[in-house]
C-alpha cells in the first residue's frame, strides 16, 4: 500500500464531506469511510497481511487519516445544523394574534387554591408565612419536637430517609411542617405568629393518605397566650374557609409529643343530597390537631419555658380541599389526569381574597 494512496483517499473523502448538504450525507460518508466495511476500516484490516516495518508505517498514517476524517466529519455535521436552525428561523412563525384555544386555558388546582385561602384567611388573623427546607435533620424533624429515638414515627415504614453519612447520621425527608416552628423560634424572639404551609412526606398511601401530601401548621408563643385563643383562631378560620355563619366544634383529649395539652377538634357537619354540609347536623369530623406547645419544644427553640408559652395546630392542605370541594380520593390530586383538573380547577384568575370571596 503505497503512501500516496492514503493522501489520494484522504482528498477524496474530505471533499465528500465538504459537498454534504445535510446530516443524511454526511452520515452516509461516515460509513463509507469509518464503517465496518469502510475505505478506512478496509486498510486497517489488511496491516496483518505486511512487513513489520511497512506495517508500522502504514497504520501510523491510516490512524492520522482516520482522526482528520472524524474530525472533519464532526465540523460539517455543525456547520448543517447552524445552517438548518437558521432556515427554520428565517421560515417558521408564528402568528401571535391567533385567538387560544379553549381546551388550551389553564386551571388552578384545588390545593393550590386552597393553599391561597389558607394564607389569606391566617393573613387576616395576623399570622405570617414561614417556610422551611423539604430535607431536614434529626433535631429539627424529630429531637426538638420532643419525639424520642424509639417513637414510631421514626421508623422506616413510616419516614423516608437519606443514606446514611460519614459521621452516622442520616437527613429525611420532612414528616411534618413542625420543623418551620423550631426554626422560627430559633430565628425570631417572640411575639410570633406564624403558620407554616408546605409539602410532607410519609410512607403511606391510599384513598386518604400518599406518600408526598400538603399541610399547614401554625405557632403563636409569647407570654400570655392560652386555650381559649387557640379556640377562637380555630372557630374564626372554620367559618372563613367553609363559608358559614357558625360552626360548631368538638374538642377531644390526644396526645403529640410536641404538645401539652393536646387536642383533636371535629367540627359538626351533616351530608344532604350527597353532600358535605359543615356547620350542621348531628355527626362529628376531625379536621386537625392541636393543644399547648410542650416546654421541651420551647426549650429546644433557644425560649424559657418558665417565661413564654404558646399554642399549635396542624392540618392537610389536601384534607381541606377534599371536605370543601366534595372530592372523593386523595390520590386524584397528584394524577395528573386534565379532565379531573378541569372538573375540579378554578380559573385562573379566580383570586380567592375574604373581601370578594374565597370559592
Amino acid at each position: 500500500m503505497l503512501m500516496s494512496d492514503l493522501i489520494s483517499l484522504e482528498s477524496e473523502i474530505l471533499a465528500q464531506i465538504s459537498a454534504a448538504s445535510d446530516e443524511a450525507t454526511i452520515e452516509a460518508v461516515r460509513v463509507s469511510a469509518l464503517g465496518k466495511k469502510g475505505q478506512i476500516s478496509e486498510r486497517m484490516g489488511a496491516l496483518g497481511k505486511m512487513a513489520p516495518d511497512e506495517r508500522k508505517a502504514v497504520g501510523a498514517a491510516l490512524n492520522v487519516l482516520k482522526d482528520k476524517v472524524s474530525e472533519a466529519l464532526v465540523q460539517r455535521k455543525a456547520v448543517v445544523a447552524e445552517a438548518a436552525l437558521e432556515i427554520r428561523l428565517a421560515t417558521e412563525k408564528i402568528d401571535m394574534t391567533l385567538p387560544t384555544r379553549p381546551q388550551s386555558v389553564g386551571t388552578i388546582h384545588p390545593v393550590s387554591q386552597v393553599w391561597e385561602e389558607v394564607v389569606q384567611i391566617f393573613g387576616d388573623l395576623g399570622f405570617s408565612v414561614a417556610e422551611g427546607p423539604h430535607i431536614e435533620d434529626d433535631f429539627h424533624n424529630f429531637d426538638a419536637l420532643n419525639m424520642p429515638p424509639d417513637h414510631p414515627a421514626r421508623q422506616e415504614h413510616d419516614t423516608f430517609y437519606f443514606n446514611e453519612k460519614s459521621d452516622g447520621t442520616r437527613m429525611v425527608l420532612r414528616t411534618h411542617t413542625s420543623p418551620v416552628q423550631i426554626r422560627t423560634m430559633l430565628s425570631q424572639k417572640p411575639p410570633i405568629r406564624i403558620i407554616a404551609p408546605g409539602r410532607t412526606f410519609r410512607s403511606d398511601s391510599d384513598m386518604t393518605h400518599t406518600p408526598m401530601f400538603n399541610q399547614v401548621e401554625a405557632l403563636v408563643i409569647d407570654e400570655v397566650t392560652h386555650l381559649g385563643n387557640l379556640k377562637w383562631i380555630l372557630q374564626e378560620f372554620c367559618k372563613a374557609f367553609f363559608e358559614v355563619d357558625d360552626v360548631k366544634m368538638r374538642f377531644r383529649a390526644s396526645h403529640f409529643p410536641f404538645t401539652e395539652p393536646s387536642m383533636e377538634v371535629d367540627i359538626q357537619y351533616a351530608r344532604e343530597g350527597g353532600q358535605l354540609k359543615i356547620g350542621t347536623g348531628d355527626k362529628w369530623l376531625e379536621i386537625l390537631g392541636s393543644g399547648m406547645v410542650h416546654p421541651n419544644v420551647i426549650k429546644a427553640g433557644g425560649l424559657d419555658p418558665e417565661k413564654y408559652q404558646g399554642f399549635a395546630f396542624g392540618m392537610g392542605l389536601d384534607r381541606l380541599a377534599m371536605l370543601k370541594y366534595g372530592i372523593p380520593d386523595l390520590r386524584a390530586f397528584f394524577e395528573s389526569d386534565l379532565r379531573w383538573l378541569r372538573h375540579y380547577g378554578f380559573r385562573a384568575l379566580q383570586v380567592p381574597t375574604l373581601a370578594g370571596g374565597l370559592s
